[in-house]
């Protein structure tokens, strides 16, 4: 008697959350983010040499004010020509800026190529964010956010501490050919990825892109409360790194020790986002910002009250924790409340209110201190005040916004 087997066809394996598209994005990111963060110990006092000391304010103000001004554009051309090329343009100026900075030797001309500088940012992270959420799922999105805001992170603690010991061993000139070369390896590294944006999607390049006939090329109105919570929540970022140099000086850092602020900030940033990356996709994105406000609020009174390197070194480490929380959760909510195929002018949008937060902190910042460094807790304080604001801003509209993820467990 013949007998018959059948045979069961395999289960196809779900495919990969994280591809290699994911982890090059990554470490395009962490070299980016590096370039230009490098230059932070040391700008305030390269300004200040060529007689500019009292536009310290400026060098973040007027680099966020470019970055937030072409993010319209790079938002509708991420949707339009794709993201990876709205990411080659971020870098490429990038690079370009960083190798001319040995050549500005007046305020008039540092000034100005700070503010071409700042087209980088208004470009490079807003095709990333575009990129990831294309090819990462929903369930998965804060955790992926996080990731990103790793290397990000990474390169924002080895950037400072390098450029400062670039500057100590070397020269500025030195510092400012190595981040121009890092700039150019991020380029490099994006020429190896696929574009994520559909072809159906994708227009070729024209200058009538460039052009915007309404409000709705420029915003999303879908994710106009979690754009003001940004703005809010990044008021401290550009105010606090308007002062600290000046805060690391008058406390006795020094050196190659300037960049301590850095690396303990984006240290405990890096753990967080490890460790909490996926607490959004859990618990909520509305839940973790309220939390990570609080270990906000709570750094910049130690940063006000505790005037010693122990204290502004813990500061430093608190405000690294809230922060790890809060950037990939507001990403990843922006991206939850966009429809698809406005996906980079919703991230486009959320990235004009952090650059509109991040460069109002720093001309305030700049503002009130004045060189006084009498005037610092009064810097921290109004920035505290700032997310106290986002706080209660966020308790009062978190019924009204879609909570999208708060019940995914």
């Amino acid at each position: 008697m013949a007998t018959s087997t059948t045979t069961t066809a395999p289960t196809p394996r779900p495919p990969r959350v994280y591809t290699v598209g994911f982890w090059l994005m990554c470490l395009s990111s962490l070299l980016f983010f590096m370039s230009f963060n490098m230059l932070l110990p040391e700008l305030p006092d390269y300004l200040t040499s060529l007689g500019g000391g009292e536009y310290k304010g400026y060098i973040i103000a007027l680099f966020t004010l470019t970055a937030g001004l072409s993010r319209p554009f790079s938002g509708k051309l991420a949707d339009t020509v794709g993201r990876i090329p709205v990411m080659v343009f971020g870098s490429l100026v990038c690079f370009i800026c960083g190798f001319f900075y040995p050549f500005t030797v007046t305020v008039v001309g540092f000034l100005g190529l700070r503010l071409l500088h700042g087209f980088s940012t208004g470009f490079k992270p807003t095709g990333t964010a575009a990129f990831i959420a294309d090819i990462v799922p929903l369930a998965r999105r804060g955790e992926a956010m996080g990731l990103l805001g790793v290397a990000g992170s990474v390169g924002m603690a080895a950037g400072p501490t390098l450029g400062s010991w670039l500057a100590a061993h070397f020269s500025l000139n030195v510092l400012f050919y190595c981040s121009s070369g890092l700039a150019l390896l991020s380029l490099i590294v994006q020429g190896t990825m696929t574009e994520t944006l559909a072809p159906a999607q994708r227009q070729r390049f024209s200058w009538k892109l460039l052009k915007i006939e309404s409000w709705q090329e420029v915003f999303e109105p879908r994710v106009l409360v979690p754009a003001a919570a940004t703005l809010l929540f990044l008021f401290p970022f550009g105010a606090i790194f308007t002062v600290v140099p000046d805060q690391s000086r008058v406390l006795g850092l020094t050196g190659e020790s300037k960049g301590l602020f850095y690396l303990c900030y984006t240290g405990a940033s890096l753990v967080v986002r490890l460790v909490g990356g996926r607490s959004s996709d859990k618990y909520g994105r509305v839940p973790v910002l309220i939390g990570s406000s609080g270990v906000m609020i709570a750094a910049l009174l130690l940063l006000a009250f505790a005037p010693s390197v122990p204290g502004f070194l813990a500061g430093a480490v608190l405000f690294g924790l809230g922060t790890g929380l809060n950037s990939p959760t507001i990403y990843a909510w922006t991206v939850d409340l966009s429809h698809p195929e406005r996906r980079g002018r919703a991230v486009s949008t959320m990235y004009m209110a952090l650059e509109a937060g991040i460069g109002i902190g720093a001309l305030l910042a700049g503002w009130i201190f004045s060189n006084e460094p009498a005037h610092l807790p009064f810097v921290h304080l109004a920035s505290a005040g700032s997310v106290l604001l986002g706080l209660v801003f966020l308790l009062t509209m978190r019924r009204r916004v879609p909570a999208v993820l708060e019940e995914v467990a």
